[in-house]
Order: structure tokens, then sequence, then C-alpha cells
């Protein structure tokens, strides 16, 4: 078996640069362990907690014991499907800030800059406004990836924009657009009630065009000869073979498994590498370091009215929505119920956002378990930019064995600070008049929880991962010992071999990461290709008032 690329893993990135190569006449054979993304819990957008924790669709992944979360270990779900994480996550599309892509640009990244990936989130996009605002120039209109805002008919979804206005926040019709700063709706990968995951985007297009074949095998380690990529060796139904690339192996395998992978080949820190009996191959200290996440807490709000999504949160009510979805592709299962949420600034001198909100018109967890009281609503908020940073170290030579995933959560004081911040913003906001008709008592944390010592207690105890590990192969310049891959997402020191996924991300963006993810993807087959897209000049919308004011 051989082809000009190979690339492992079918998720956001790796589909997306198998389209685009198969596009342009390459040969690709795409290597993936999991299996079919058929099915309700996949494809209904309501359903989205019910893969998240299904061994069948996800690796099952759990950080070791958190040293400054009094030892809770944290589950790590990764989509071990066809498409990857794109088919069992959340759903939310957020581009990142425009400063975010600057900074990696300025950090030696270069190419990288919101000018120069502006395009690509372009010629990805097809996006729908809905009746909901936002500028279509900043948008792209063609693209093989379908962004939709949600009905947003909740009375609650307009109370908490209501409120953010009342409490003296921006506005926003679009944060994918000129201004993310403020409060508006969310965007979805939704398309008429269905998932658009990057196998109906990007797959499944790429496999039409007779280019691209997808091969069910586990990807066991790189073959690298005489400096060069040459193939992955995979265990295929029982036995161990080589699917040969003729020109690159592009590695997408998550930023859990991407940064395993290339250690098992003998790409990674070179005294690690010995301890496991790994020959070293490339001595790159970054690899599986720099490892970040983002964290958030639910805030909860009981509700005294019962126009809660919790009516529906029993047999009845979730036959019924089952039903109304399954026949008609309608109704609240046809949205992942994000509808609405904000990007706001943490204090005056914070030149763009840094918190992130997620309202939610019912008081649940990720799991499905909804709050004792019935009827609530809950904001989802976490700082955007954590300087807590962790690692993926090998447990041993077996490429059966899980990576060692330690985050390092909280382990930075600012943390502690810019959650506390977090947890009062949220209040003031569900303390405005705009909930007052409908605001009961605080679930949690509880209104009793107020002092610095219980707040920490508090946030120790229930912060729970948003699920966007990134930054495991770091991208920088060729000169910088911690950087895993080039600003062409080449591996230093190997030919022939590539990383195109979240793990090269060198600072975690604003956001949910699916949408960066695959605009690696995409650009990563430009680079491939040696065509690139042409700048986009324009300037985004930063507050004019920044540095005196948080709002």
């Amino acid at each position: 078996m051989q082809a000009d690329y190979v690339i492992i893993g079918s998720g956001s990135a790796g589909s997306a640069t198998a389209y685009r190569l198969a596009e342009a006449g390459k040969s690709v054979i795409v290597i993936e362990q999991g299996g079919t993304d058929i099915g309700p819990f996949i494809q209904m957008p309501a359903a989205l907690s019910y893969p998240m924790n299904m061994p069948i669709y996800d690796w099952g992944f759990a950080s070791e014991p958190e040293p400054y979360l009094g030892g809770r270990s944290l589950v790590t779900p990764r989509g071990k499907i066809i498409g990857g994480t794109s088919s069992i996550n959340g759903m939310v599309y957020v581009r990142g800030h425009a400063c975010d892509y600057d900074h990696w640009d300025e950090n030696g990244a270069t190419g990288w800059s919101y000018a120069d990936v502006l395009p690509y989130f372009k010629r990805m996009e097809n996006w729908h406004s809905g009746g909901h605002g936002g500028d279509p120039e900043w948008r792209g209109k063609n693209g093989p990836l379908h962004v939709t805002r949600g009905p947003r008919d909740n009375v609650l979804i307009k109370a908490f924009e209501q409120a953010g206005k009342d409490a003296g926040y921006e506005m926003t019709a679009d944060y994918n657009g000129e201004k993310q700063e403020g409060f508006g709706p969310l965007e979805a990968t939704i398309w008429k009630g269905d998932r658009w995951s990057c196998v109906k985007a990007y797959l499944k297009p790429a496999m039409k065009t007779g280019r691209c074949e997808l091969v069910k095998a586990f990807a066991q380690k790189i073959v690298i000869e005489d400096g060069r990529a040459k193939g992955v060796e995979v265990l295929r139904k029982g036995k161990t073979e080589v699917i040969t690339a003729n020109s690159e192996v592009i590695v997408a395998a998550s930023s859990i498994n991407s940064p395993k992978l290339l250690m098992l080949s003998g790409i990674g820190p070179a005294e690690e590498l010995k301890s496991h009996g790994i020959d070293v191959i490339a001595d790159r200290p970054g690899v599986g370091k720099n490892l970040q996440d983002h964290l958030e807490l639910y805030i909860q709000q009981a509700c005294t009215k019962p126009i809660t999504l919790y009516k529906y949160w029993n047999l009845f009510g979730k036959g019924l929505v089952g039903a109304q979805w399954l026949f008609t592709r309608t109704g609240l299962g046809a949205s992942n119920q994000f509808e609405s949420g904000a990007f706001v600034r943490s204090a005056a001198g914070v030149k763009y956002p840094d918190i992130q909100f997620h309202f939610l018109p019912i008081a649940v967890r990720y799991d499905g378990q909804v709050a004792a009281e019935g009827h609530g609503f809950q904001a989802h908020v976490g700082p955007m930019r954590s300087k807590s940073r962790g690692e993926v170290t090998l447990k041993s030579a077996d490429p059966k064995e899980d990576p060692r995933i330690l985050f390092n959560y909280m382990s930075h004081e600012d943390d502690w600070r810019d959650f506390r911040i977090c947890i009062e913003l949220t209040r003031e906001l569900f303390g405005q008049d705009a909930f007052a008709p409908y605001r009961g008592k605080e679930i949690q944390p509880g209104s009793h929880v107020t002092s610095e010592e219980d707040l920490n207690e508090f946030i120790r105890s229930n912060v729970e991962s948003a699920f966007h590990p990134c930054g495991t192969c770091k991208m920088g310049a060729k000169d910088d010992p911690m950087a895993v891959v080039d600003p062409d997402l080449k591996v230093i020191g190997v030919e022939g071999l590539r990383v195109a996924d979240s793990s090269i991300f060198p600072q975690i963006n604003n956001g949910n990461l699916n949408g960066p993810s695959i605009l690696v993807g995409e650009k990563a087959a430009d680079h491939i290709l040696g065509k690139m897209l042409s700048r986009d000049e324009a300037e985004p919308w930063i507050h004019p008032d920044w540095q005196t004011s948080q709002r």
C-alpha cells in the first residue's frame, strides 16, 4: 500500500489536508483507527454529551492526578472515530482572535499572522448568519464547512445578552468577524439539523475524487530511513505492515497522539527516549512539552419559571425531542444548545478578550448530570490564556499503551486570580435586571462562597476541562530549541515529515479549537503544494479604551 501522501488521523486537520491534496491531483492514504460515524448519538447535535463518554468513539484518555487540583484526574476525550474529535465535540465554531495569530507570527511562526490565516478561514467556511446579523465580507461563503447559528428561541438567551449590555459590555453581531469582543450569537458546525463534521465537509469529498483512500489501522510508528520519513508502520487486521509514502508523511493524530507517535519513532527529548530503549533519530526536547488547555467553571443559577430545557430532561421529553429530530431534523435535537456567548476582557490594560462565556438555558454538566434543583441556567466561564504548561510523555515503548498526560492545571498563581475574576463577573451578569424575572438562588458556587479561600476551594474541586488540549509539537523558528515543526509544519531534523493539527499551536487561541485545527489542515496542504493564498489586511476591532477600561 502506498500513496504520495500518508496522513495519520482522519480528524479536523487530517481530513482538510487530505481533501486539498486530493483536489490538487495527489494520491492520499488516511490512516484511522476508529470506526464509523453513523448513528444518532454522533449526528444529533443535542446528543453531544453521549459520544464523549462512549469508549467506542473516544480514546478514553485521562490526565495523571493533577497536583494543583487536589489530585483529581480529568478526562481528556479525543475522537477514536472517522472524523476524529470533530465527530464527538461540542460543535462550537470559533476562529480565535486576530491577536492570537499575530502573537504566533511574532514568536517564530512566521507566515501565520491574522492577515495570513484570514484567507484560509474564508476558504473553508460556508457561513449562514440565520438573519442574526454580521458582516459577510469577513466570512467565507463557498467553503466545505457549514457554519450556522441556533434558533435562539429561549427567552433566557435574550436575558443573557441584555444582561451583558446592561452591565456595560460591548455587543457583537459576529465574534468570528471584525469584532470578537462582546456578547452575541454563538456559531456551530451544524447544517440542516445534523452535526457537520470534517467527515462530511472534507473526508467524503476527498474520497469521491478517487484519489484518497481511508485505511482502518492502528499507527504504531513512522518509518524513518537515512533521516527521511518513508511511511507508517501500522497494525491492520492483526498484522504489522508498512504503508509507504512516496512524498511525505503527515501526522494529524491530535495533541495527545501526535507527540506520542513522534516519540515512538525516535523524535523527541533524547534522554526520555533512551530511557524507554528508543533509538534517537532527532533530539527535539519540545516534543510533548508546552501542553495547554482551557479550563472552565459552570456557574449555575436556579430558575423560578419552568422555561429551561430541564422540562425535556426525562425519558418522555428526550423521546419526543429525539423523534422530532429523527423524522424532521428540527427542534431541540437540531441544536447543541450553545446559542449565545461572549468574549470579554478581565481588566483594563488587557488588549483583547481573555475570558469566554458559553450560556446554556439548563443547569447541567458535560457528562449529562443535571442540578438537583431542576430548572436552572448556567454560564460556562474560563480564562483563555492560562500560564500553566503541562506535558505528554511515554509510559513505555509499547504503542498500545496510552501516553502519560499531565496538564499541570492551575500551577501558575495568576490562574487562581483569573478564575476568581470569572466568578465575580458571572455573578454580576446574573445579578442584572434582565435576569430578575427568572433568578432563583445561586446553585453553584452558592451565595455563601465569597472568601478567597472558599472560592479557591470551589475552583479546585469543580473546574473542568473545556477539552481544548494543544501545543505539544510547537511551531516556531528552526533555531528555537523547543520548536518541533518550522512554519512550513516540517518536523525539524527529519525530511519528508510534517505535523498538522492542534499540537502545533505555539500558544492556545481564544475559544474552541476545532476551527483553528481545520485551518491548520487547510493551510498545511498549501505549504505542501507550495502555493499560498494572498494575505488579507482587514483590520480587526480592538476596544479603543482597552488601556483604561475593562468594558
